[in-house]
């Protein structure tokens, strides 16, 4: 008895003086599952893209079409979920001025969430690159006098040179119709 005594007192006194912090041992064991050679299908952007988004319709409350339209790429394209689309940059600015000149006598967009994303590896019809995924409460007041409140869902890919080079906003088109009937 004596003789098994001896070497499981060594073996339990081994490992009741290990000094290895358990937060090392945790690390060590989560390391090789974090070393993956394939990317994630998406991930979390630099906060930049949000920052940008942001910019954006603080320019487009201010009624500064040319600074608003300044993050676009030429060959940008503006889609509604509702089949309307537009495409490039003389378009886009075309109808956003002419909006804010002769339809629009204020715009703000409050409650903002901007969520950059970056996608690796498109899981359907999306482009890979730098996505904001933005949602706020706009506040439209018509040259008409009436107003328009909804939320409104805005998806923005930024090009290799971080310029907007597509644009899909999700609105509820009969609110805004509803405000612009006469």
């Amino acid at each position: 008895m004596r003789k098994l005594l001896l070497p499981l007192m060594g073996i339990v006194l081994l490992v009741a003086c290990n000094n290895e912090k358990p937060a090392e041992k945790k690390d060590a064991a989560v390391a090789p599952a974090t070393e993956s050679k394939e990317a994630a299908p998406a991930e979390f952007a630099d906060k930049k893209f949000g920052e940008m988004a942001g910019k954006q319709l603080d320019a487009l409350t201010a009624g500064d079409v040319d600074g608003w339209m300044s993050a676009y790429a030429d060959n940008a394209v503006y889609v509604w979920n509702y089949g309307d689309s537009l495409a490039g940059k003389k378009a886009i600015t075309d109808y956003w001025k002419n909006r804010r000149a002769n339809v629009i006598d204020s715009i703000t967009f409050s409650n903002r969430v901007f969520l950059p994303v970056k996608v690796n590896k498109p899981q359907s019809v999306e482009q890979p690159g730098n996505w904001v995924l933005c949602w706020y409460l706009t506040n439209a007041k018509y040259k008409n006098g009436k107003r328009m409140v909804q939320w409104i869902h805005t998806d923005i890919h930024y090009d290799a040179n971080d310029k907007i080079d597509r644009l899909i906003q999700y609105v509820d088109r009969s609110l805004i119709n509803a405000a612009l009937a006469k």
